[in-house]
Formats: structure tokens, sequence, C-alpha cells
């Protein structure tokens, strides 16, 4: 089963958008895929809605998050 061409499309266009609003955030990630993300990494989200105090988590990379990012790789292609 593939995806769909106009999907893709509409995920280039939409992607496009959040690049244009947030040109910082894509260029890190951009970035930081591009030197590899091996296990063992610990990526930190911290998030502030207005009004409220910060929340903050974090996640070590396992071996399976690896190879699920790998099998949605291949599916875009």
């Amino acid at each position: 089963m593939g995806i769909n061409p106009a999907d893709m499309f509409k995920a280039a266009g939409l992607f496009r958008r959040f690049q244009n609003n947030h040109p910082k955030v894509v260029q890190f990630i951009q970035l930081q895929q591009g030197r590899g993300v091996p296990e063992g990494t610990v990526i930190e989200m911290t998030i502030q809605r207005p009004g409220e105090e910060m929340q903050v988590t974090n996640m070590r990379v396992l071996a399976d998050d690896i190879e699920i990012l790998n099998e949605i790789r291949q599916m875009k292609q």
C-alpha cells in the first residue's frame, strides 16, 4: 500500500508552511538529523503555555525508536 501522490504534495506544502513559520526549529532539526541521533541520546522537550508554568520532559532514544524512524523514512521513498 503506497502513499497517495496528492497526499505527498499536500504534506510537502504543509511542511513548507511550518518551515516558513519556524525556520530556526526546522534548521535545528535538520542539523541534528544530519549528525545522527544515536541510541542513548537524550531529547528534552519544554512547553510553556501563556499564563502557565513551564513543563519539561525527556526521552532517551532507544534502538527501537531508530528502527521505527528508519521504517517511516523508507515509506516516504
